[in-house]
């Protein structure tokens, strides 16, 4: 059974499974899910836990050695796997099936993994943890809901923000929840319990935000070009090298030109189709893509992958310029702002 993590809660509160697979690649939300099983679990007599972190060559047998074994004092117990890849292996996923098919009594089996794609969830010992237990799986938050979440915590600290104050706050921290935390804190420190405003968020927030070459992507492809201007100068303070941005960037482009080819070619009907049968585009990012092929055409694309052309020059110094200046342009270019 599938749950988001805004559903755990209630679900807890019904019950626990004997299964949970916790899958996710925001740290925070995903320790949080996590806690809230094992809050639960603590609640229902489950006082012992045993923590296994797969790496390569693991011994799987482990897992099945713990889960026959008894209680000396019969505890009820935790079996917690850290499966980072969220990739058990032939032999792991084996044991996960065979657990998932028949979970040990007075036991908890918990897993937690990575980001997981498509191909791991049609793998036959996730959909058995699946049909057995409980999926919870975290996503990054974006836009409104990490607006949402912000105030959220705010309130949870007894602090109610103005919505100005808000959105400084989300600017500052972007994509860092871990930072958000810990902001959200110094300010109830800060001025107790109450309204925080503009200038309090101006005044003791440091800019914690966390760039990467994805939300330059999204920030073009969404054509928000102060945001991406931003983003890019932030990669470029962190002292990240254009080379790897480039590729992010020349990636989306390729994916744009092919299918701008395919809406002129042969209509919007098999563009569409294209974009959903193309696993490489991951379905939270199809929205942005097809905002971007709104306004774009393959012609513009096509001089937009000459300019990732050039940007590759410059940056392996093959020809003269700012890769900088030359990668803010082309960005420009796809969100059609100058």
């Amino acid at each position: 059974m599938k749950i988001s993590p805004e559903q755990l809660s209630t679900h807890l509160d019904s019950g626990l499974s004997s299964v949970y697979i916790i899958s996710g690649d925001e740290p925070l939300l995903l320790t949080e899910a996590v806690d809230a099983v094992r809050e639960a679990a603590a609640r229902e007599g489950y006082t012992s836990r045993d923590v296994y972190h797969v790496e390569r060559n693991f011994d799987w047998q482990q897992i099945t050695a713990a889960a026959d074994s008894l209680s000396l004092f019969a505890e009820r117990r935790i079996i917690e796997v850290r499966l980072p890849t969220g990739r058990p292996g032939t032999e792991g996923g084996k044991v996960l099936e065979a657990y998932a098919e028949r979970p040990a009594e007075d036991t908890l089996l918990i897993i937690v993994t990575g980001k997981l794609d498509g191909s791991i969830t049609r793998t036959k010992w996730y959909k058995a943890v699946d049909k057995a237990g409980v999926a919870v799986t975290v996503w990054p938050l974006s836009g409104a809901q990490f607006l949402d979440w912000l105030e959220q915590r705010l309130r949870q600290q007894g602090l109610q923000a103005e919505r100005d104050a808000i959105v400084l706050l989300a600017e500052r921290i972007e994509g860092n929840l871990l930072a958000a935390v810990q902001e959200i804190e110094k300010l109830r420190l800060l001025h107790g319990e109450g309204t925080v405003t503009l200038d309090d968020v101006e005044q003791s927030v440091t800019d914690s935000s966390r760039f990467d070459p994805f939300k330059l992507v999204d920030a073009a492809l969404a054509a928000d070009a102060p945001r991406a201007a931003r983003v890019l100068s932030g990669m470029r303070e962190e002292g990240i090298h254009p080379l790897p941005i480039l590729g992010a960037v020349a990636r989306e482009l390729r994916v744009l030109t092919k299918l701008t080819w395919l809406k002129e070619q042969q209509g919007m009907a098999a563009m569409t189709r294209a974009m959903d049968a193309d696993r490489s585009i991951f379905y939270k990012r199809k929205p942005l893509i097809k905002k971007a092929l709104q306004r774009l055409q393959r012609a513009q694309c096509e001089r937009l992958m000459c300019q990732a052309a050039r940007v590759d020059r410059v940056s392996k110094g093959a020809a003269m310029g700012n890769p900088w200046e030359e990668l803010l342009q082309l960005c420009l270019g796809i969100a059609q702002s100058r």
